[in-house]
């Protein structure tokens, strides 16, 4: 059985992040070139799904145990999806050497959203490594 290292939770309101997105400094800074691809091919639920994403970068930061600090930032969190459209994650720099650090293998991802509201909730499970030794 896997040792969870770590869990993160978050709630996004869609309304707030369809502000947000509005400003292109904010959607190129927070989101990845393939985040906003993906995005821009959401159309009508463009915002939902920001919001979402925004939400699990939040929950893996959480996960990480740092929140978005020590390095640990939005940028550094890339929301994946794939061809079933289930959630994945991929991690960059500080964030890459915070999974590391906590002995973190996979990170499982669900989001869901209904009206105005997001939420992701990440799970770290330990590295086969550290589970084999």
């Amino acid at each position: 059985m896997p040792e969870i290292i770590g869990i993160g939770t978050d709630l996004c309101a869609v309304s707030r992040m369809e502000r947000a997105i509005a400003k292109e400094h904010f959607y190129a800074r927070v989101f990845l070139e393939g985040e906003r691809a993906y995005l821009d091919r959401k159309e009508k639920a463009r915002a939902q799904s920001a919001a979402a994403m925004f939400a699990a970068k939040e929950a893996v930061a959480k996960a990480l145990g740092t929140g978005f600090a020590r390095g640990v930032e939005p940028w550094v969190i890339e929301v994946t999806h794939g061809e079933s459209g289930a959630p994945g994650v991929v991690l960059h720099g500080e964030a890459r050497a915070r999974l590391e650090e906590i002995g973190g293998g996979r990170v499982l991802l669900s989001l869901t959203h209904e009206g105005d509201m997001a939420m992701a909730f990440a799970v770290i499970e330990g590295s086969t490594k550290e589970r084999a030794e």
